[in-house]
């Protein structure tokens, strides 16, 4: 159901999990620092057999990871909270450049366009929510975080944010925090912290997501 694809100019291998003959919405997986995109195609697989008329793609980023032999959106050497935004924004540009080229290749916009984003790539699916024009209007968080909590109400449909109580690697924590205050801004926003799970794109997270993208809870 999967192959591997070079699309409209993308800089790096990503996989198309799922294309179905007409295209409804774009379902973007965003992978973890020092991963690769196929560490995303069971999330993928899972997301396409609850929606048939999207098509699926576990992106690859652009820059190969200098902790591992995978990929990065940014590096995290000597990453503190001091300095995470610079990184951040300074890789947004190509984060929202490569949404752009599967969106052309879909033929989709930012209304049928959901990122989801574990952990590094949670980060850059939320902090592109703070963009005065996001690239999608709905973004899931698989044990992300923001860099730094927004201080705007964000210009998206939903945020869902899903975590570990388990969590070792990104405190779930995180993510109560940003619901919270997502809440205080009046922003449309989810929050599911399921027990036993640690950092990684669990099933049971997966399954969670697709009860909230389909109106379930």
């Amino acid at each position: 159901m999967s192959n591997t694809t070079q699309a409209g100019g993308m800089p790096s291998p990503s996989i198309i999990v799922a294309r179905p003959g007409r295209v409804a919405r774009l379902v973007l997986l965003m992978h973890g620092v020092g991963s690769v995109p196929e560490s995303m195609v069971d999330s993928g697989r899972r997301l396409a057999a609850a929606d048939p008329e999207a098509m699926v793609v576990a992106v690859a980023s652009p820059q190969p990871s200098d902790i591992s032999a995978g990929r990065q959106w940014f590096s995290v050497r000597g990453v503190t909270e001091d300095n995470r935004q610079g990184r951040v924004d300074a890789a947004m540009l190509g984060f929202v450049s490569i949404v752009g080229l599967w969106q052309e290749e879909a033929g989709v916009g930012p209304a049928q366009t959901l990122i989801v984003g574990f952990s590094q790539g949670g980060i850059m699916a939320l902090e592109s929510t703070r963009l005065t024009r996001p690239p999608a209007l709905r973004v899931a968080s698989l044990a992300g975080r923001y860099a730094a909590l927004p201080e705007h109400k964000p210009a998206v449909a939903a945020i869902h944010l899903l975590h570990g109580a388990a969590d070792a690697v990104m405190a779930p924590q995180l993510a109560e925090a940003a619901a919270k205050r997502l809440g205080s801004l009046g922003a449309t926003a989810t929050l599911d912290i399921l027990p036993g799970i640690g950092h990684e794109p669990h099933p049971l997270l997966l399954a969670r997501l697709t009860e909230r993208l389909a109106g379930r809870g």
